[in-house]
């Protein structure tokens, strides 16, 4: 393993005006509690309620798994380098942050293609839906999942511990990511760049493209029902959410790593809180205001808490 010149780096984070520290750090505490509450109750209500053991609810709680492993990956840092005015992340925290990013990250994409998949066959092939989308295939393809996420986020953060870093190590981000990480680089960065396009290229392309082609054999299938029935309208509800999570996830992450630029603008910043900080908050909203189910378990789940803290 290579030896780095530097045991830390100075993240620019948001802004260097001191003035906007305060305010960046309440905003972001505050999403960051959003986020953890959301995301938490979700997962505790699809797990106690016997009706969510399903094939969606269980791609929905694994999703809000990764939202918070993805967020916390991030914000954490963020909000402790906000408070202390020191922006700075040693090495192995540097490494342990793009691995975690990237994982997480990675994780939300294959997620929403796989539940994307489910909608297809829940629509479009709804009387072999049961057998088809089995317990067993589930597992089988969650795990897949983690598997393909893990070890690609893996392969990067390897590569990039075997390179030099140069004395200022004064990374152009808030966090570590893999294209401010090799501007500070003194090594030479040419395999580490072939890996972005030859593993990184598939890694975000793939998933996409599945879920893109799901929601076209959805929609066709849609426009052939019947209009005089609720069936069609129904299902424009239930995909609705999961759509436009699709859309400002993969909008703001293409806008970041299929456009690079040089200079790394206020726009990649914004697109990347976006993807990494308000995606994961806004998930639990968009999935449980629209979805009847997913009311009445948090009802009940929230009730539980309430009961049970008054017997105490």
């Amino acid at each position: 393993m290579g030896k780095t010149s530097i045991s830390e780096f100075l993240l620019q984070g948001l802004s260097q005006l001191p003035e906007h520290q305060h305010l960046f750090f309440g905003l972001f505490l505050s999403m960051y509690l959003v986020t953890m509450a959301g995301n938490v109750l979700i997962f505790l209500a699809i797990i106690s309620e016997a009706r969510l053991h399903t094939p969606m609810y269980f791609f929905l709680a694994t999703l809000s798994f990764a939202d918070i492993g993805l967020s916390s990956s991030i914000v954490l840092k963020m909000l402790h380098n906000l408070h202390t005015k020191l922006h700075t992340i040693s090495y192995t925290g540097c490494l342990a942050q793009l691995y975690f990013f990237l994982s997480f990250g990675d994780m939300d994409s294959f997620l929403l293609a796989v539940m994307a998949y489910d909608r297809y066959m829940a629509i479009c092939h709804p009387l072999h839906y049961t057998t088809a989308m089995s317990p067993q295939l589930c597992v089988l393809l969650v795990s897949l999942c983690w598997v393909i996420t893990n070890l690609h986020a893996l392969l990067h953060t390897l590569l990039m511990a075997k390179l030099s870093f140069c004395v200022v190590g004064e990374i152009s981000h808030f966090f570590c990511d893999i294209s401010p990480l090799l501007k500070v680089s003194c090594s030479s960065t040419h395999l580490n760049e072939l890996m972005v396009f030859v593993a990184g290229g598939p890694v975000m392309t793939v998933p996409f493209l599945c879920t893109l082609v799901s929601y076209m054999c959805i929609v066709s299938a849609i426009l052939r029902m019947p209009s005089s029935g609720g069936g069609r309208r129904k299902a424009f509800s239930t995909c609705g959410s999961h759509l436009s999570v699709v859309c400002m996830f993969y909008g703001t992450i293409f806008s970041v790593y299929l456009c690079p630029s040089s200079t790394f603008p206020i726009k990649d910043i914004v697109a990347s809180v976006v993807y990494t900080v308000v995606t994961p908050m806004l998930n639990p909203f968009i999935y449980s205001l629209r979805n009847q189910d997913m009311k009445v378990a948090l009802g009940s789940l929230l009730k539980g808490k309430v009961f049970a803290s008054q017997l105490h």
